[in-house]
């Protein structure tokens, strides 16, 4: 039984059509397709506005502003704890699971001084959170001041962002179509070259010389 010649031949393999792709062709497409991407995910994600408000810790008659230093960086830590945030969540309106989530902090070791930030996709609650959790860390802390030495006052209100602080849909997708070349580039350059392979011929491999050979050769 013979084999018909007119029938269907085997299907090309995935790489057997990348190496038939010109080299541009995975570039254009990675960034393409990454420009894409990333600009229909930064239309879809909505933008998150950022407030901040600050706190600073000044010590009493029978400290130094050392020791109030010392106390900001202990009530930056503590600014994020179940035991503050329980009360915050009064003021701002969320749950402790959303203040979590949505509120850090940060110190510095030559100020006595608290930055309390929040983020929300909305800017008058990113203000609200801020606001709520500066003001439970300031009465936790004046309840312990006569201990302390310290005492935590306000410096500086969060006000509502007029403006996000999210990436654009522009930038985001700026991104993406770096990100989506920068994988374009990579899979030129692991694409397969044309070989004997490519062209139906076998690749001629040197098997190992015969005894018999090697002695006719002498």
């Amino acid at each position: 039984m013979t084999e018909n010649p007119t029938g269907p031949s085997h299907p090309a393999t995935g790489l057997a059509r990348v190496r038939t792709l010109p080299p541009w062709y995975l570039l254009a497409a990675g960034t393409l397709v990454g420009g894409l991407l990333g600009g229909v995910y930064g239309v879809v994600e909505p933008p998150e506005y950022t407030a901040t408000s600050y706190v600073v810790a000044v010590p009493t008659a029978k400290s130094d502003p050392a020791t109030a230093t010392g106390f900001a960086q202990a009530y930056g830590r503590v600014a994020t704890q179940l035991a503050v945030l329980g009360d915050a969540q009064v003021w701002a309106g969320v749950p402790v699971t959303t203040l979590k989530s949505s509120v850090r902090t940060e110190t510095s070791p030559d100020a006595p001084m608290v930055a309390i930030t929040a983020t929300s996709t909305r800017p008058d609650l990113a203000a609200d959170m801020a606001n709520a959790v500066s003001r439970a860390l300031t009465r936790h802390a004046n309840d312990t001041k006569d201990a302390t030495r310290v005492e935590l006052q306000q410096f500086a209100r969060a006000t509502k962002p007029s403006a996000p602080s999210s990436a654009s849909p522009a930038l985001v997708g700026l991104v993406g179509a770096s990100a989506g070349g920068l994988l374009g580039g990579l899979a030129l350059l692991a694409r397969p070259r044309r070989s004997d392979e490519a062209s139906g011929r076998p690749a001629s491999v040197p098997g190992p010389a015969l005894a018999g050979d090697t002695h006719g050769a002498l």
